[in-house]
């Protein structure tokens, strides 16, 4: 059965808008643990958009859940993931233009240095996962570089919901999922769900966790945090 994961960027993305420390993302978390959720989630981007190397590093002391930190494969951030340790590292890719995550690691092209970096997040006992496209070529790239878990990006699913393309993307899915079984990862999945559309990706065999973030966040505005994650995870069990 999947949980649920709460990637908390978007409370410090209000945060910095305004430059202060309100809303303060620490709290976010502490609630959303004590409603449910078994994982936050953070994406430490380089140019620290929203979370601050500071958040991760609390996160990191205060958690009883997992901590999972989203991150490009940079120098610069694996030198902060060796030193704070989160449970996992969800490796993503990366653009400064870009206004969220706009689809999957290209791990295939990139295997002798993604096995590398993997190697030496593994060495210091640090789950790698790798953020792929539901591609059986990124799959087999990211068993082969040395990764514990894939996370299937569900964009493309998200955005055909409720369209006669729903069932060939979530079959998309379904399969991917299949696959990564067959060569021994675990699988997650996370982009663009929300309260309508994560039902049958939440039924998918052997989906362990999803990470959700902007459908709850926005939710919380209006009802609060608490209610927003407990009712997400009523939706995903």
């Amino acid at each position: 059965m999947a949980s649920l994961g709460l990637n908390i960027d978007h409370v410090a993305t209000i945060r910095q808008a305004r430059g202060g420390n309100d809303p303060d993302p620490i709290t976010a978390a502490c609630i959303a643990e004590l409603s449910g959720a078994e994982a936050i989630t953070v994406h430490l981007r380089e140019d620290r958009r929203h979370i601050q190397d500071r958040d991760v590093r609390i996160l990191k002391q205060i958690l009883k859940s997992r901590l999972n930190l989203e991150m490009a494969a940079t120098e610069e951030i694996q030198k902060i993931a060796l030193e704070i340790l989160p449970y996992s590292c969800t490796l993503v890719p990366e653009k400064r233009q870009e206004i969220t995550t706009e689809g999957g690691l290209d791990v295939a092209s990139n295997i002798e240095y993604m096995t590398k970096f993997t190697k030496t997040l593994n060495d210091k006992g640090i789950i790698a996962s790798m953020f792929i496209d539901p591609d059986s070529t990124q799959i087999e790239a990211s068993a082969k570089a040395g990764a514990q878990f894939i996370e299937l990006h569900t964009g493309q699913y998200a955005e055909k919901f409720n369209t006669p393309d729903e069932e060939k993307e979530l079959n998309k899915l379904i399969e991917a999922a299949q696959l990564a079984e067959k060569m021994g990862l675990k699988v997650n999945a996370g982009h663009g769900l929300n309260y309508l559309n994560v039902k049958p990706v939440a039924a998918i065999d052997n989906m362990n966790e999803l990470n959700i973030g902007h459908s709850i966040i926005s939710k919380a505005v209006f009802v609060g945090l608490d209610r927003a994650v407990r009712d997400m995870i009523n939706l995903i069990k």
